[in-house]
């Protein structure tokens, strides 16, 4: 009988660990990463540096989602989509959770600096204190400001790739870097909009918390305006073509659209919408900018 309970037992706790890592979450920084690392190569990726920046890169993100899950446990027990996590649940322990994130993080800049160069495991760096030390422990419960300010972290992952291939940060690197920071402001406000009372109950002082939704749904609604326009700089400056800025157009034009009617007609189910959309937005366009650099 405890033949079977142990596996069981060991298999769960193997689950647990690996929802630390923040897993949907990772996947999008891992694919904007090696966007990132094709359109910064005028061929192929050289195999070595697409398997170890990838691999690199995605240790680390999983690193910092732990230390946030860390962080965050007792707001995480107070919100209706959070408190399903292990550290809320009492599944694994403060100490595992930190010993497992040092293990992956340590891993993961080793394999950086070993494999790929030191310049990504740099940055690579900064962006884990970026996410893990300045927005969820100084930033986030501070200010509702947190996720414009803390959104530099999470716009790096194509920087992280490009620097992973050509050993430098270029003007296209950051024009890649500023698409997402300009998309983070309106996905996480649309997320906080029908999370609003969940927020509250956490003491966490999320814009539609301390400014109330109306506001909040303005903002959303000007940082898309905002997303669009940035979106478009890449065929400004010749980096893509015009299948990109097609593209960009009917993929901002549906993201205003949901802006606007997120401003003008409120419901909880259509913010859960236009966040969703959100996500499948900045996949769908940096596919369209990988497709149109190798047409």
């Amino acid at each position: 009988m405890n033949t079977q309970v142990l596996p069981q037992g060991f298999a769960h706790q193997l689950r647990s660990f690996f929802s630390l890592t923040k897993p949907r979450v990772v996947s999008l920084i891992v694919f904007t990463a090696v966007i990132g690392m094709f359109l910064a190569a005028p061929g192929m990726v050289p195999l070595q540096v697409l398997i170890a920046g990838t691999l690199g890169i995605a240790l680390v993100a999983g690193a910092a989602a732990a230390v946030n899950c860390l962080v965050e446990q007792k707001i995480d027990a107070l919100m209706k989509r959070t408190r399903w996590r292990p550290l809320p649940r009492g599944e694994l322990s403060a100490l595992q959770t930190l010993v497992f994130a040092g293990a992956l993080g340590g891993l993961g800049l080793w394999i950086l600096v070993q494999f790929v160069n030191p310049l990504t495991m740099w940055l690579t760096v900064a962006t884990f204190v970026g996410y893990a030390i300045v927005y969820t422990i100084l930033l986030k419960p501070a200010t509702p400001q947190n996720i414009v300010i803390g959104g530099a972290s999470g716009a790096m992952p194509p920087v992280l790739g490009w620097a992973a291939v050509t050993g430098e940060v270029s003007l296209e690197a950051m024009l890649l870097f500023l698409i997402i920071f300009a998309w983070t402001p309106p996905h996480f406000w649309a997320l906080a909009l029908y999370r609003t009372e969940d927020y509250a109950r956490a003491g966490v002082p999320m814009l539609p918390v301390t400014h109330g939704k109306a506001y909040t749904r303005l903002q959303v609604l000007l940082y898309t305006l905002i997303l669009f326009a940035v979106s478009l700089l890449p065929y400004a400056i010749r980096m893509s073509g015009l299948a990109y800025f097609a593209a960009a157009l009917v993929l901002g034009g549906i993201f205003v659209a949901y802006a606007l009617r997120i401003y003008l007609a409120y419901s909880d189910a259509l913010a859960q919408k236009t966040f969703r959309y959100s996500i499948v937005y900045l996949a769908a366009l940096f596919a369209a900018l990988l497709v149109d650099h190798h047409l």
